[in-house]
């Protein structure tokens, strides 16, 4: 008897812990839903990871009809920043007003609320394609949520890159696949757009004039460790004033860390070479002036695919993060570069590595074959075009 209620007590655990961490907030949503309507034209863009309208969430608001719509904003720059009394009032008003609420990460507040049910959660994940399992995809991993867990499971609707990825979102959000729509991902049609690709370009190097007439090479590593309180990266693995020295002053490197890594590598870095630009939130604009992309499990290699950019996968630490973390697919099948597993590898593969231009078309069409300039168009017309 005693074990049977141990077994009921640890499986109940999280979705329990998961309300009462939130009580607060299911008692101000449960108030505005039982004493404010619906508005059927209200559109909340919600977002605990950015502090301006940026990503999937600028494009499609970009392109919602304002004559038709109201569309509402509530944007925080840090997942564990706390809200004021009055910040949290607000917000479940307007979760509770909105009949369309669209976010793009991780959510925890909206978890646990009883949501109506005419209203539609969509979530327009930050990342595209399908590499590192996310969600209940890591259920009995290391990190992993417990199989009770609340985290992603009420979403209306999500979207995804391909069609042959759906299956692998409808797992990790734990959701039924006809709630999973193939319209590609609405900030991928920057990569379509010859006028922002120029226009972008030039803004870079205006800002950034030590580029110039330069070989870049944008080091992009994904973070190590189970989310955002642990998150590290294994600065050991590379030595930055040995790369300086066998790439020559041909080349400038820009860093780009996860958002989730505050430790900046201790070795100190000459800025004639090397440019850090972790602060920046985006991605995107800075793969149009890069020649290599050097990464490792990070979801970057989908955008940079679309640019046919050449990129060296820099995995010395593959065994350990297949057995913590793991892939949907074969890593095989997203290397269509070069892959690299000690510094020297990684420098001559900087040097004089290639691109398989057959493997990044198969890549292309199974990854991100919905994704060609008008995911943004799709997606607007999808939820709200008969409106």
């Amino acid at each position: 008897m005693l074990d049977k209620l141990k077994n009921w007590t640890n499986l109940h655990f999280a979705d329990v812990m998961q309300r009462l961490l939130r009580v607060d907030y299911i008692i101000l949503y449960l108030f505005f839903r039982l004493t404010r309507p619906l508005n059927d034209r209200q559109i909340l863009l919600l977002s605990e990871s950015r502090s301006t309208l940026s990503g999937n969430l600028q494009y499609i608001d970009r392109k919602i009809d304002k004559d038709k719509f109201q569309v509402i904003y509530s944007l925080k720059s840090d997942i564990i920043g706390r809200r004021t009394c009055a910040q949290k009032r607000m917000l479940c008003r307007q979760l509770a007003t909105s009949k369309y609420i669209i976010i793009d990460d991780f959510m925890p507040v909206i978890y646990p609320l009883p949501l109506r049910k005419e209203t539609r959660l969509i979530q327009v994940w930050h990342a595209m394609g399908a590499f590192k399992k996310v969600g209940f995809s890591r259920l009995g991993k290391p990190g992993g949520p417990s199989p009770r867990s609340l985290t992603h499971r009420n979403y209306t609707d999500a979207i995804v890159s391909s069609q042959s990825i759906r299956a692998d979102y409808a797992e990790a959000f734990h959701i039924p696949l006809a709630s999973v729509h193939a319209l590609g991902i609405p900030r991928s049609d920057i990569f379509f757009d010859s006028e922002y690709k120029e226009r972008t370009r030039a803004s870079i190097y205006e800002k950034y004039p030590c580029l110039r007439n330069k070989k870049v090479v944008l080091f992009a590593p994904t973070f190590r460790g189970n989310g955002i309180r642990d998150a590290h990266y294994d600065y050991s693995w590379l030595s930055f004033a040995e790369l300086e020295k066998q790439l020559g002053s041909d080349y400038m490197v820009i860093i780009k860390l996860h958002p989730f890594i505050k430790e900046r590598p201790a070795e100190k870095l000459d800025s004639d070479f090397y440019l850090d630009l972790s602060d920046e939130r985006e991605i995107n604009d800075l793969l149009f002036v890069t020649d290599v992309l050097v990464t490792d499990y990070s979801s970057v290699i989908f955008e940079a695919s679309l640019l046919g950019i050449r990129t060296v996968f820099y995995v010395p630490d593959f065994e350990e993060y297949v057995a913590s973390r793991d892939f949907y697919y074969p890593f095989s099948d997203y290397t269509y570069g070069d892959v690299a597993g000690t510094e020297d590898e990684l420098i001559g593969y900087i040097k004089a590595g290639k691109l398989d231009a057959q493997k990044l078309a198969v890549f292309r069409e199974k990854f991100c074959g919905c994704c060609d300039g008008n995911s943004t168009k799709r997606f607007v017309e999808f939820f709200f075009g008969e409106n």
